[in-house]
């Protein structure tokens, strides 16, 4: 399981680091309005993923800068890696 999620967070780590390069080099044609659209997307999707995960846990789990960093960079694949680091 934990090949499995450094796997995923290495496949999201790309993603991120092709949507940053689109920020400062963008993409020809109608591929840079593409990547810029899922940008706001992942971005809002996984800063609203941390801020309930912090609304519901915060005051349970003491998370690092870190940890909670990384949940708006990897997503869920961050949160079952707090789940198994903390439920095992």
């Amino acid at each position: 399981m934990k090949t499995l999620l450094m796997l995923a967070k290495g496949a999201m780590g790309f993603v991120w680091a092709i949507l940053i390069l689109n920020l400062f080099h963008p993409f020809p044609g109608v591929a840079a309005i593409a990547l810029y659209i899922m940008t706001a997307f992942l971005f809002m999707m996984h800063g609203l993923q941390t801020l309930i995960f912090i609304g519901a846990f915060g005051d349970k789990l003491s998370l690092s800068k870190w940890e909670k960093s990384s949940i708006l960079l990897f997503g869920i694949f961050a949160l079952l890696d707090i789940r198994r680091k903390h439920m095992s």
